[in-house]
């Protein structure tokens, strides 16, 4: 699921597509204005006591200066051990950034948004009105972090730009799935870990979700709070899920939604979530046929089939684009993805497919660039893609035997005969790092905790129904809340059923009725 063979494996929810997408043009100031601009404030937190190791209590004692930074908020920095286990060995930079409480404080809610490989740190700054609405806003100074190994923190690094066009856009050569094709994406998967460990260096081996969990509770700490509040959305649900196994007792009120099953494994994540896109494809063909511009014509399985034509052309003949890049399946299969995350962004869909269907590659490139966060001059706003894999691999087990890949990709070509077999063989990427992991997954309990609401939107593409249904009940004290409804996560971005249900839980306390449905 980590490789590029299979990048729709990404779980985000950072900002909406249709923002993405839609140009944005900035305003620049020039010349001598600075007489006009407030001067800078800082302020310092006071860490909350703990009981932790000699060794540790350097970390947890530690105060955060907070200075102003961007559009009316803070920015601060945390220092956490590289590795938890071995707190003497090296430190991490943890970047942070708040909105303070616009009324009477309640405390802190950080906020992740998913990856693995967001930034929280620009979730905050650039999408705060996206991230919580004015009531949690009210309550609580809202806090973007960005975990170890992601953009303006400690940071994982591997490829230049150039580098990262070739291995995200490249055309592996041979047929999908045969010896030689497998024996190429290998020599490639072991290049860019080789280049991870080279450019990143002991960081590598620390990336993990249980690490990132650890850090969470020392911010916690360091913000002055004895228990943590927390906003997760997509991958987040699974950080906060780790935390509360780590530290149950130190939960206040957590809110997971979009979210991943703990216990489910790299093939189950893959499967459920070729089975998620392929159903939101399905949801899309069904709308887009109803309107007079629809590229689609016929019944929902017509317009399957001409997208699996499509997709098996341009396996077999790329398009290339007017910068030189070539249009092939992989590509086109994560512009295709992108939208399907947001309904609201259908529309660009179907201007995509039209053009394909022209033989231009331009907006499909536009929409997989939007989904790699890749700048129209060719660089990169983060290091996402890094982040994302270095993360994975650490979290997951991988077997790249080719005997078991090509048994999995005929059950994923079952499963989902339009996505699915462009997400088969996405293990050779991580079997192939430089470093394995050591976590063992299966569920969380999390026994001893606060009441956590998890969320779920039945047709999620990217973290289908079931995984929330999952993580509701592995909780010991999980409790569902059900959004019916399109798209990826559903909290600020669904309808007020969902916002007050939240709203009233991470502000009062109140927990939803079992089965709970918006």
């Amino acid at each position: 699921m980590t490789t590029r063979l299979s990048r729709p494996a990404r779980r985000r929810a950072a900002r909406t597509v249709f923002a993405a997408i839609v140009a944005v043009t900035a305003l620049t100031l020039t010349g001598c204005v600075t007489w006009f601009l407030p001067a800078k404030t800082s302020s310092t937190s006071t860490p909350a006591p703990e009981k932790v190791a000699a060794a540790l209590m350097p970390f947890y004692t530690q105060q955060l200066v907070w200075s102003d930074c961007a559009q009316g908020k803070q920015c601060a920095t945390a220092t956490a051990p590289l590795d938890w286990n071995a707190p003497s060995a090296g430190e991490v930079k943890l970047a942070l950034i708040r909105q303070q409480a616009t009324g009477t404080k309640q405390g802190s809610l950080l906020v992740n948004p998913g990856g693995p490989g967001g930034s929280g740190y620009d979730f905050v700054k650039d999408s705060v009105g996206y991230a919580t609405d004015k009531t949690l806003q009210s309550h609580f100074d809202v806090v973007g972090f960005d975990p170890r190994g992601v953009g303006r923190s400690t940071a994982v690094k591997c490829y230049d730009a150039a580098q990262m066009d070739d291995y995200l856009y490249g055309i592996t050569p041979g047929q999908r799935g045969s010896d030689a094709w497998i024996a190429s994406s290998v020599t490639q998967s072991k290049d860019f870990g080789s280049a991870c460990a080279k450019n990143t260096g002991a960081l590598l081996d620390h990336v993990d979700t249980v690490s990132a969990a650890r850090d969470l509770d020392l911010l916690r700490a360091v913000l002055g709070d004895t228990k943590l509040n927390y906003l997760g959305y997509s991958y987040g649900t699974y950080l906060g899920a780790v935390y509360a196994g780590l530290y149950p007792g130190k939960t206040g009120r957590l809110v997971l939604d979009g979210a991943l099953d703990p216990a489910a494994s790299n093939f189950d994540v893959t499967k459920v979530q070729a089975e998620g896109f392929e159903s939101a494809l399905r949801a899309y063909l069904t709308k887009c046929l109803t309107e007079k511009d629809c590229p689609f014509s016929g019944t929902v399985d017509d317009g399957l089939a001409t997208i699996s034509q499509l997709l098996a052309a341009v396996e077999a003949s790329p398009i290339r684009n007017s910068d030189g890049r070539e249009l092939g399946a992989n590509t086109l299969v994560t512009a295709i993805i992108y939208p399907l995350y947001d309904a609201t962004a259908w529309s660009y869909l179907s201007s995509m497919f039209a053009d394909v269907m022209k033989g231009s590659a331009r907006i499909a490139f536009t929409l997989a660039d939007g989904y790699n966060s890749r700048n129209s001059d060719g660089t990169y706003s983060d290091n996402s893609t890094e982040a994302f894999m270095a993360i994975n691999c650490l979290d997951y087990s991988y077997d790249d035997n080719p005997a078991t890949m090509r048994a999995q990709a005929q059950e994923l070509a079952k499963a989902a005969p339009v996505i699915g077999p462009y997400m088969a063989y996405g293990d050779i990427g991580c079997a192939n790092w430089p470093y394995k992991t050591t976590v063992e997954r299966g569920p969380i309990a999390a026994a001893g905790s606060a009441p956590i609401l998890v969320v779920g939107t039945t047709n999620d593409p990217a973290t289908p129904y079931v995984w929330a249904k999952n993580m509701a009940s592995e909780l010991e004290n999980g409790h569902l809340l059900t959004y019916k409804g399109e798209g990826h996560t559903a909290y600020n971005k669904s309808n007020s059923c969902v916002n007050d249900t939240v709203d009233a839980f991470l502000v009062d306390g109140t927990i939803p009725p079992k089965g709970k449905t918006c």
